[in-house]
């Protein structure tokens, strides 16, 4: 069994979906835990649904605001000690075709998705460079490894997400601490939900028709769960994984390979 027992993980966007279960999987390692998020609400609604044996904190932040990535971080510290484990999970995904993406809509996929990583890599990389040990996994997406029609501002951020983590990786590579993507397919999440409305709204089409249209891109026929991406992070951050560094690992059922 993997035991996290002596780190401080903290999630972002860890109030539901994927940041949600690994959150879960963290703390059942033994991790002690802190859930970032917009929504401070949400975060303590999945810290009372856990009912882990750790103790979870919940502290609201804006991961694209600087100034409150360093707030939030230095929340985190205050409550559970210096930072072992990073899942940079928040993000956001909004479809239009390429002609009505403005400037507007390219600037929030890439603050959200990518400069939020960014800031928040930032916000605890010194300590992990002055104690030689540290864990940082990026959910990016396979929209990160290949292209998407309608999402070029999505995908644009993803594929940075993957850029960054590959330069870092090379950059900490001799200092204890391993920086890994996971690229998750379409998975069981707010977030699918709110792209099958799009869906439905733009085509007209019925719910499970909109369902058949996204889970045909994944070989296996069905959409990801959010433990199974959870379960990639856990053993990223696992003892054992010291060699993984720099992967963006695709958890798509072979729609990447």
């Amino acid at each position: 069994m993997i035991s996290l027992a002596d780190k401080h993980a903290v999630v972002t966007g860890g109030g539901s979906g994927i940041g949600a279960s690994c959150a879960e999987a963290l703390a059942h390692a033994g991790a002690r835990l802190t859930l970032m998020g917009r929504d401070i609400r949400r975060l303590e609604a999945q810290r009372d649904a856990m009912r882990a044996s750790v103790h979870v904190a919940c502290v609201s932040v804006d991961v694209t605001n600087e100034a409150a990535v360093g707030e939030a971080f230095a929340r985190a510290v205050e409550l559970h000690g210096p930072v072992d484990l990073l899942v940079n999970n928040a993000g956001h995904a909004h479809a239009a075709p390429f002609t009505h993406t403005d400037a507007a809509l390219w600037q929030r996929m890439l603050d959200v998705n990518l400069t939020g990583v960014f800031l928040c890599t930032r916000a605890v990389l010194p300590a992990m460079l002055e104690r030689g040990y540290g864990r940082i996994v990026n959910v990016a997406s396979t929209a990160g490894q290949i292209g998407y029609a309608y999402v070029a501002a999505y995908c644009a951020a993803k594929h940075g997400v993957i850029g960054l983590t590959r330069a870092l990786a090379a950059e900490v590579a001799t200092k204890g601490i391993t920086v890994n993507a996971v690229c998750p397919g379409y998975t069981e999440t707010e977030l699918l939900r709110a792209s099958l409305d799009q869906i439905m709204a733009k085509t007209s089409r019925s719910e499970q028709d909109a369902r058949d249209a996204l889970v045909r891109s994944n070989p296996q026929r069905r959409f990801v769960q959010p433990e199974e991406v959870a379960n990639a992070v856990l053993w990223l951050c696992a003892p054992g994984s010291e060699a993984m560094n720099g992967q963006s690992i695709s958890v798509s059922g072979g729609e990447v390979t």
